[in-house]
């Protein structure tokens, strides 16, 4: 890396405000790339020529596709961690602050669909990317404090029932919401509906919020 660093032309290497637009550029167009082709068929000239930059730069901030790929990922989840956040869940009641949530998550892979493709091509690589991530673990574990916060509010308000794992709710919420999306081309042509219809996605919040909160509630 520090060969490259080296080598780089004096008009490639980083300056302050510069360098981190360039950096934003790259993970912006890699996101794309990547959610495109998957990690085996991304390409690093495409991805400079989407970033509008010289594809030099890219190893040097980067190091390495696999690096690259690592970097989006961890971009991805903070994305969504961090819109979460603003929920504010925690001040608000519980009942409410659980239905927000999958609301929430149902409308977030909605609008972000690249969010699906990119950890189905994580899953198929065994999640390597992300366990050699230092910073995963920690940008997921606020997510996890919120939740268990607003259930323990809701069983001392004899709201919620004792007992109910953090983790493994959010999984469920997650998962109703992932599946029927990441599937849902089979799932139209294997039950005979259009499943994309706007009344059938109606159906679909409403069948998963009354999924969880039936679990939840006392």
């Amino acid at each position: 890396m520090k060969a490259l660093k080296d080598s780089l032309p004096e008009t490639l290497e980083p300056r302050s405000r510069d360098a981190d637009r360039s950096q934003q550029a790259i993970l912006a167009s890699a996101r794309d790339e990547f959610a495109a082709r998957g990690l085996a068929g991304a390409r690093m000239d495409s991805i400079a020529e989407r970033a509008g930059l010289n594809k030099r730069l890219i190893y040097y901030y980067f190091g390495s596709k696999d690096d690259l790929f690592l970097a989006v990922l961890e971009r991805v989840y903070a994305d969504i961690r961090a819109a979460e956040q603003r929920l504010h869940l925690d001040e608000i009641e519980p009942v409410e602050a659980i239905r927000q949530l999958v609301s929430f998550t149902w409308h977030y892979y909605l609008e972000h669909p690249e969010f699906i493709t990119l950890l189905n091509s994580e899953n198929l690589h065994g999640a390597s990317h992300l366990k050699r991530s230092d910073r995963i673990q920690e940008m997921n574990s606020p997510l996890v404090q919120l939740l268990d916060t607003v259930l323990e509010r809701g069983r001392r308000e004899n709201l919620f029932r004792s007992g109910v794992d953090p983790v493994q709710l959010y999984i469920s919420i997650a998962s109703l919401c992932y599946f029927y999306l990441s599937n849902n081309h089979t799932l139209s042509a294997i039950f005979g509906r259009d499943l994309r219809a706007p009344k059938a996605m109606a159906q679909r919040l409403s069948h998963m919020t009354d999924l969880v909160l039936g679990y939840v509630l006392h």
